[in-house]
């Protein structure tokens, strides 16, 4: 007795999700007909809507599944497809990426120039529209003076002000303390 391997649960997922049922894969005995113009034809036999179809040499397409009856149009199913991933690629391109950017702070006891180093690469970031996240990281007996951290990024906050706003204010997660600044809404 031999083995069937299935192609596994993504791909049976990916597949039910972009196909449409086409011409003899329709399984209604009844569905409602619209023609390649658009034109509505009322409700009819799946055959006598598969024989409109070869005539015009296009293909019967299930649009609705859901529908009582299902609706079925007359089209070149491959021109359809073309556009329905065009359509897709367009709206992805819309779509606003959002890029968060990381400030480490090895220590409470950063330098003023380090401080400042790191200062100007977050109003850059904020500039170019960018969110960015400062972390403060604690260690050994620096754990008893989160105080200087909370402070050091409060400080921080306030002299990139003029280009960000901060979105979420300090907080502790283990040994690091961090925030998020996001750039200035213009109105």
């Amino acid at each position: 007795m031999s083995k069937i391997q299935s192609r596994g649960r993504r791909y049976q997922q990916k597949t039910q999700q972009q196909q449409n049922r086409v011409n003899r894969q329709i399984r209604a005995r009844q569905i409602l007909l619209i023609t390649a113009d658009n034109e509505k034809l009322g409700p009819m036999p799946v055959y006598e809507a598969l024989d409109r179809a070869q005539e015009e040499g296009l293909d019967l397409v299930e649009v609705s599944p859901n529908a009582d009856p299902p609706v079925c149009k007359i089209m070149d199913y491959g021109k359809f497809q073309y556009e329905k991933s065009k359509r897709a690629k367009e709206a992805k391109k819309k779509q606003a990426k959002v890029v968060l950017k990381e400030i480490k702070f090895p220590s409470v006891r950063t330098g003023d120039h380090d401080f400042q180093f790191k200062l100007r690469h977050a109003r850059e970031f904020l500039s170019n529209g960018w969110k960015v996240k400062a972390t403060v990281r604690f260690s050994g007996r620096e754990m008893l003076h989160t105080d200087l951290g909370m402070e050091m990024l409060r400080r921080f906050a306030a002299d990139v002000a003029e280009v960000g706003e901060i979105e979420s204010p300090p907080r502790m997660e283990s040994r690091s303390m961090f925030m998020v600044l996001t750039p200035k809404s213009e109105k």
